[in-house]
């Protein structure tokens, strides 16, 4: 029997007011009302089989891609990309995202048991 699973990972906007929702069987972010109204769905090829979700506390919403070993960043609306982060090639395979204010730095966990960290400027 196989399983799919709707939700892999969600995340909160600081407001409250939405909620993202990545899935790796989907291969996109929804963006969630607070009532469960769909507001966005995005697709883009740097998401497929999506792994890791983090909103910032400023609302910048980061997304680990999963096929494509990548960490992008998408509007508070969660319909567009803006910008690619982080970008690896030769095995790297990220599965979290975090953003420290206190460091102003980006971390990402791997599925190899390892941690990087990329300083933003």
């Amino acid at each position: 029997m196989l399983l799919c699973f709707a939700v892999d990972q969600c995340a909160v906007s600081p407001t409250g007011d939405r909620l993202y929702i990545i899935s790796r069987h989907q291969k996109k972010l929804l963006t969630l009302a607070r009532d469960g109204t769909l507001l966005a769905t995005l697709t883009d090829p740097a998401i497929l089989f999506p792994r890791g979700l983090h909103v910032t506390p400023a609302g910048q919403v980061l997304v680990c891609g999963g096929l494509l070993p990548t960490v992008i960043q998408v509007d508070w609306e969660g319909k567009i990309k803006l910008a690619t982060l982080v970008t690896w090639w030769g095995g790297m395979s990220p599965v979290s995202v975090c953003y420290s204010s206190s460091t102003s730095s980006i971390i990402v966990g791997q599925w190899e048991d390892t941690i990087l960290v990329f300083r933003v400027e």
